[in-house]
This record gives structure tokens, sequence and C-alpha cells, in this order.
């Protein structure tokens, strides 16, 4: 071997090519030596791509492969290609950094002076896959003294610092390039130790040579990074976009190296002070530097310290490398001050919250608007107002009670008609029904207004529906799948089409499944759009929010494992995070799993060309019919709303989520060649049909006429 492999053999593994001549002679060579030991791991790494969910299709055959020669290790390694190696090895970083971010992110060059505190962040770096190259220095050796911090071992008392560390990360990774300054860093070698750097990272000892090295970062417009174990203290000099920037901050003023160079560890205290700030220092360092020289020999140091100092400097690396915002400037992160801040956590869950009292109205006409206001709307907000006259009952839709998905106010209409069906009924049961009419657009009149007049039929039909209709709920437990008993498909249809309306059904399990999956991905789109995440996340109430409109959060009937996930996808940062990624595949989850255990998928549908909300109102009404008589065959029902339910033109699809208007295009047009709707039908509401336990809790309503009410 000749010189230069022998010099790079102290911390550099040789990487052998048995395809090239001259590697497969080195190779036949160490073959020949029974004393170093051969290990063959290729096929156990290429077994871990078949556990890799989504693995990307890296263009690297067995020609790629190399044999790893590790001589302090006497060890020789067969390992896969370096494209496979790392995309294997680093498969856990995901999404934590995509594999974009890791690509960027592999072209950064990084020196670290300093190999004490330094091994853990080079050593850090490497694990994290987050350099492509790495430079180290140190002069020194190894002492049994620096093994408090250093995660050496015995075997490598008196090797230099820098060679420790560069095997250690060989030893992890052989493909990422490794160079080493043993003799440290001086004014004549710093300008090269720096040049075609992306970052520096000082980690030195010597106050001279942090200046000399600052000096030099701001020559080459580079970023320096300076991380002290002492209180989680980080530094960021950002000399890339502020060249003339004084070194330290500027807390040692107008200074020299020359001033700094020679102290002895009692007079670099003063300076150390200077630095670091005698108010921030913790009282353990405070004090041990007022001993140091007498009963203790240098400041000290922790590896826990150290270890978390390491992955400060991680993070500003990460947000260095991916160009996200990273100012010059300290930060204290105070690991100990955190832990004095334990507190128990708020709890959170079913525990805390208790069943909402239900209270019945006085007086027929009480009880009248009291089930009006039981009726079902998108995301239970209740999108009418509600008033008793002296002849007749006045159901308004409420505009201020919309949302992005309830285009042209169809799905508010919708559930305007069920909260008259629902007055329709209590009227039949206490004698005082008499006709109604829907009026849209009226001068002087809101968007849709219902009249209801009351008088004395006791329609016998229409009341013996009173008590299921106080009984309505809305069911999101999960089903049990099994299939529609007999007949009761045939009585739901005829339900919705006494009332003016039509039923198609998905009754069949391959047809469920695909509905499940188009479900699903609207419920992701919906989470993936921003004003639909906030309109959602806002028709979600907890216990001290005293709810009367909104989905009781109980209601929602989440498993112990979507809860943990709900209080994740809760946090806008994270959504924000998966809508860069164009990520979330999961977040249909719920909805693909609620609809996988139904019996059913239906959807009420009615005529219509060029629809008035009129008929959206008689379509809600025959809707909560078919709702109804549902429940009482033993049925639990759920509303789905597919982002595109209310939509009727692609320029509508548009306004509601403009990132994703072809995908909504498409699964509105399978989801309805699913359902088989005729072109000339339109759906006003999909119901998801099931059999499960009964539903934990009904949301609440606002109070009407002094009478309070849930449903």
């Amino acid at each position: 071997m000749g010189d230069d492999r022998s010099r790079m053999a102290q911390h550099r593994p040789l990487i052998l090519d048995r395809n090239d001549p001259e590697d497969a002679r080195t190779l036949a060579a160490l073959r020949a030596y029974p004393h170093l030991e051969f290990t063959d791991l290729r096929g156990l790494l290429r077994a871990e791509i078949g556990k890799m969910v989504a693995a990307p299709n890296v263009l690297e055959g067995p020609e790629a492969d190399r044999w790893i020669y590790y001589p302090w290790r006497a060890a020789v390694i067969a390992l896969p290609g370096p494209l496979t190696f790392r995309m294997i090895r680093l498969d856990r970083n995901r999404n934590k950094l995509t594999r974009s971010e890791q690509e960027r992110l592999a072209d950064l060059a990084i020196g670290i002076i300093g190999q004490s505190a330094g091994h853990a962040i080079a050593h850090l770096l490497a694990l994290e896959g987050v350099c492509g190259s790495l430079r180290l220095a140190d002069l020194d050796d190894i002492e049994l003294s620096n093994l408090n911090r250093v995660p050496g071992t015995l075997f490598d008392i008196g090797v230099n610092k820098a060679v420790v560390t560069a095997r250690r990360i060989a030893e992890l990774d052989p493909y990422l390039p490794v160079e080493i300054f043993g003799a440290g860093i001086d004014d004549n070698s710093v300008d090269e130790f720096v040049d075609g750097l992306s970052i520096v990272v000082e980690e030195c000892d010597s106050l001279d040579m942090k200046l000399v090295i600052r000096e030099a970062a701001a020559r080459h417009g580079i970023p320096l990074l300076m991380e002290t174990s002492d209180r989680g203290l980080l530094d960021v000099e950002r000399f890339d976009i502020e060249p003339q920037r004084p070194a330290f901050h500027g807390l040692l003023g107008d200074i020299h190296a020359a001033d700094l160079r020679g102290l002895t560890a009692r007079e670099k205290a003063p300076f150390v002070v200077k630095l670091l700030g005698a108010a921030g220092l913790s009282p353990r360092l405070g004090a041990s530097l007022v001993e140091v020289g007498e009963t203790v020999t240098s400041w000290p140091q922790l590896a826990g310290d150290v270890t978390m100092g390491a992955a400060s400097v991680a993070a500003a690396v990460r947000r260095i490398g991916l160009g996200m915002t990273l100012n010059s400037g300290r930060v204290r992160v105070d690991l100990e001050r955190h832990l004095d801040e334990l507190a128990d956590p708020s709890p959170t869950g079913e525990q805390v919250w208790t069943e909402a009292a239900d209270e019945s109205a006085d007086g027929p006409i009480d009880s009248v608007l009291a089930c009006a206001q039981r009726a079902p709307s998108g995301g239970n907000m209740q999108p009418w107002s509600l008033r008793a006259g002296s002849g007749d009952i006045r159901i308004e839709l409420a505009p201020e009670y919309t949302s992005a998905m309830d285009i042209g106010y169809r799905g508010s209409a919708v559930a305007l008609g069920a909260a008259v069906y629902n007055a329709r009924v209590a009227a039949a049961a206490h004698g005082i029904l008499g006709p109604h009419e829907f009026v849209e657009g009226a001068p002087g009149s809101g968007e849709l207004v219902a009249n209801l007049r009351l008088g004395s039929d006791r329609n016998p039909a229409l009341a013996a529906d009173y008590p299921a209709v106080l009984r309505r709920a809305t069911n999101r437990r999960v089903g049990t799948g099994a299939r529609l008993a007999d007949g009761v498909l045939d009585s739901l249809v005829a339900a919705a089409e006494s009332a003016g309306a039509h039923l198609r059904a998905v009754v069949d399990r391959p047809g469920i499944e695909q509905a499940a999956r188009l479900l699903g991905e609207s419920d992701r789109i919906r989470y993936l759009t921003p004003r639909l995440y906030e309109e959602m996340l806002a028709e979600v109430r907890w216990p001290d929010d005293d709810p009367e409109t909104g989905i009781d959060a109980r209601s929602l009937e989440l498993t112990d494992d979507e809860w943990a996930a709900f209080e994740i996808i809760t946090r806008a940062d994270v959504m924000a995070q998966l809508r860069s990624w164009s990520g979330g595949a999961a977040l249909g989850k719920y909805t693909c799993d609620r609809v996988l255990s139904s019996s059913a998928i239906v959807a009420v549908t009615f005529d219509g060309t060029n629809p008035r909300l009129t008929e959206y109102a008689e379509a809600g009404a025959a809707a909560a019919s078919v709702w109804v008589q549902a429940e009482r065959l033993g049925l639990c029902v759920q509303p789905i709303s597919p982002v595109y339910l209310y939509a009727r033109r692609p320029g509508e699809l548009t306004a509601i989520s403009p990132d994703f208007v072809d995908t909504l295009a498409s699964l509105q047009g399978r989801f309805l060649n699913l359902l088989e709707v005729p072109e000339h039908e339109i759906m006003a509401l999909v119901l998801r049909l099931s059999y499960a336990s009964a539903a934990t809790v009904r949301s609440r309503r606002r109070p009407v006429l002094g009478v309070d009410t849930s449903s």
C-alpha cells in the first residue's frame, strides 16, 4: 500500500471494489492474513429494505457493493453501495427530515475544531446524516481524564483525539469523507482548514485560537457555531451574512489574539466570565472557576451536558443547511431550569367531562321549537333561527353559520329542511300541525325561510316518528360490518321515495371498501386545505366550552390511538408541515376505518339540473325521515360530508380547495359512479349506516325560548 493509504489507515478505512484489479489484489492479500475477521452484511441490510414502507428506488445494483477494511479493528466488512447504505441507515429520519432535505444537507462540509466536546458534535452530525463531509482538528491525544465526556475507550488512550473521532464515525458510515488536522489549527493553517467549509464549529480551549478562527470564518464568509456545555449555552455567529460582525458578539471588545495567547487556566478565567457572563453561569461552574488551579485542574464538563450541547449544534446546522431562519446571537437550552419547572400535565380525555343535562320543553309550541332545534346539521352548527308567531313557526336560514363546504348555503338548506321535518313531526304529535312552505329569496327575508302554520292536524304517520326524532343521534362508533338485514334497504328506499327523494346505496363489501378509500381521501384534503382544516377544528367542542353548537369531542368515539393522533393533528404547525410535504396519507384513516366497518353507504338524492335552495331543503326533510327510519330498524347513522358534496361546478371546487381541484373532481366523479347516481340527480346528504353499540353522548343544542336541548 502507498504512503497516502498508510497515513489514511490511521483514521479512515479502505473502501475496496473487487471489480477494480488493484483493489481485488489488496482484498486477496487481506484474505491471506489469518488474524483478519471478514463479515458480510449485505444480505442482512438488503433484507431491511423489504421491511421499509415506501422505500425509494435507488438506482444502484450489486456492482456498487464494497468491502471495507478497518486496520485498527483488524476487520473487513462487506456492504451495499453508498446510496443503498445511506438510504437504509437514514430511513428512520423520515419525516423529521424528508429525503429531499436529507439530500440537501448532504452537500454540507462541516469543520469542527476541538475534539473533546467536538467529538460528540461530529459523531451526532454523522449519525443524523446531516453533512456530506467532515473536517476535524485537534492536536491532543486522548487521556484517561478525557473519558468522562469523550465516548472513547481505554484502547484510545494515547491516540490523537481527531483520529479517535474519525475512527468512530468510520465504523458508523465508512462512506462519509472525514479529513483530520492532527496537528491542530494555528495562524498558518486556519485558512486551509476553513476553506470550502459550509459551517465551522469551534470547540477549542485556546482563547487566542477562538479569536483566530472567528477572524478566518469572517474572511471566508462562513457561519460559526459554538456550544458551551454549561446551562446549554449556544452561540451563533453568522459571518456568512454579517462579515463585519464583531467576534464573540463584541463581548470582549477590541481585543487581539496576541492578548489571549499563552494564558494559564486561571488567567483565562476573567475572559471566560466575560464571554459567558457571570450571571449566566451555573452555580457549580461559577464556583469551579474560583477554584481553577487550586483544587481543580480546569473547568469541569459532564458528558450529559456535552451531548445535549451537540444536539443544539445539530439543530442549528440543520437550520443553516436548509436555509431556515437562524440569526446571530446566543440562547440557553437549560435542562436544569426546565427540570425545575416539572409539573403535572393537564388531564385530557373523557374522564374530565360530565354528561350534559337533557331538559324537556314546556308546552306544545316550545316542544315543536325544541324538536326542530334537535335536527342534524353540518358540524352541529344549527344554521337557522326559530321564531314562534301567533299562528305559525318561522324557521329562517342563518348565513352566519355557514362554512366553506356549504357552497351557496346548500348544506344549510338541507339542515333547515331537516329542522322543518322535526318541527312537523312534533306538531303532529301535539295535534297542532298545519301546512308548510319554503320561500327562497323573498323581499325582506333571508336566503331561505320555512313557514309552518299551526293547525289541528294529528298526521299519524308523522306523529309516530316523534319518539324516534327525540332519540335521534349521530353515532360515530366503529360498526360490526355485518350485512344489512333483509328488507332494511327496501324500507329506507321507500322512506326516501315517499318524501320525494331517492336513495342510492352501496352495500357490497368491495363497494364499501372503495367508498372508504374515496371518502378517506376527501377527508385528507379537508385536513390539508387551511380554511377547511380551521373550520373543522372550530366545530369540535370541549367541556370548558359549555358547548351549545359544534360537535362534542366525546361523540367522535375515538379509540386511544385515535385520541393520540387527534391531539397531534389539531396542531396547526403539524398540519402546515404535512402540507409542505404534500403528505398526510393517514389523515383520512378515521373516516376510512369508520366506513370500512359500515353495513352500507347511502346518499339521499333528488331530481334537478339547476336546483334551488328550496329543493335542497325538501331533500333535507327526506334525509331526516330516512335517518329516523334507519334508527328504527336498528341501525346507527353517521353523516359523512365529502368536501365536494355541495359543489356543482369546477369553479366551486376551486373556491373550496384551490390546491386539490383536480383530485376533488376525480373523487366526486368516482363516488357518484360508485353509488350509480344518475346525471339528473343531486346528492343532498351521505350517510354511513352500521350496526354498533349506542353513542356515548349527543352534542348539545342552543336553547330556544328558554328551552335547553340536547341531541
